[in-house]
């Protein structure tokens, strides 16, 4: 039996009511986790969110590591299969990164260097996205300005070729839950924390090289897209564990559509009881049922708090 509206306005007013009987929502007696180097933080008059915990596990936290390539040490090295950016140091070792990587960071094969760096930048779309996606993208067309809204992030370091820039970047973004995938669009996604501790690492003229799938699967070994899409290693155990994880997300979002579904029925039950009560009372007053007032919400909220 569809709902009257009467019904869904008495579902707010005892929205508010349980509030006020319940009180303020509980504080969490501790906050969540949060990674060393992954605060937040304020920089040039904006304030950087902390990166969720939980976004840095499976490797995806900066780590120095041994590094066995051969890459002169000051190089940025860039496997956009592993999806994983490395700053190489003197000694056989490397500051590893997790990167996300998009359409315009996979087109970009071989090395240059950086030729211009930039805080907070500004940002323009190509003329190839806006004509093909110009619903997102033409509102755009004149340039964003810097900023926490801005597809670039804190940092970007842009890379030139034969002295002319590229169009190649690799940049902080605003969008942390992306790292570790391959998206539909930019170039080489850091988390912005790890764009400004790669940008105060690093020179104009720092060598950036791409590694080819023939040199990352020498490295790296061969990667694979997890459940969630995010690049791991296609070990026997990943690849056993995906079907697993992705039937655990099949069932997390049903168990979830059948709590909401529950949840909306509850509510409907409990507004179409205390719409009765309400048409009962009007009628034993004599008020017809088109003229019969809703409660007051600040009524509802004294009764609360008098009870409370």
């Amino acid at each position: 039996m569809p709902v009257n509206n009467s019904i869904l306005r008495l579902l707010g007013v005892l929205a508010i009511s349980a509030l006020a009987a319940c009180g303020a929502p509980k504080q969490q007696d501790t906050p969540p986790a949060v990674v060393p180097g992954y605060e937040g933080v304020e920089d040039e008059g904006f304030y950087i969110q902390p990166v969720d915990a939980e976004l840095l596990s499976a490797d995806r936290a900066r780590q120095e590591v041994a590094y066995t390539a051969d890459d002169a040490p000051g190089t940025i090295v860039v496997d956009t299969f592993a999806r994983k950016l490395y700053h190489v140091q003197e000694g056989g070792r490397a500051m590893r990164y997790a990167i996300a990587v998009g359409r315009e960071g996979l087109s970009f094969r071989g090395s240059g260097v950086i030729g211009r760096k930039a805080k907070w930048p500004s940002w323009q779309p190509t003329a190839n996205m806006v004509r093909t996606r110009p619903d997102l993208y033409l509102e755009y067309a004149g340039g964003r300005a810097g900023g926490l809204d801005n597809p670039l992030g804190a940092r970007a370091l842009y890379l030139y070729r034969n002295g002319r820039d590229s169009m190649f970047r690799i940049h902080g973004t605003i969008q942390n839950e992306t790292i570790g995938h391959a998206t539909s669009a930019g170039c080489i996604r850091l988390f912005n924390q790890d764009a400004i501790h790669l940008y105060d690492q690093v020179d104009n003229g720092t060598r950036v090289k791409v590694r080819s799938l023939e040199e990352s699967l020498a490295i790296e070994g061969p990667y694979m897209d997890d459940a969630w899409g995010r690049a791991v290693p296609a070990t026997p155990e990943n690849i056993a564990q995906k079907p697993l994880d992705e039937q655990l997300i099949v069932d997390q979002a049903a168990a979830k559509a059948a709590e909401e579904a529950k949840a909306a029925e509850e509510a409907a039950k409990l507004a179409a009881k205390a719409e009765k009560k309400r048409l009962s009372a009007c009628k034993r007053k004599g008020i017809d049922a088109a003229d019969c007032p809703l409660p007051e919400a600040t009524a509802t909220l004294d009764a609360a708090n008098s009870n409370g």
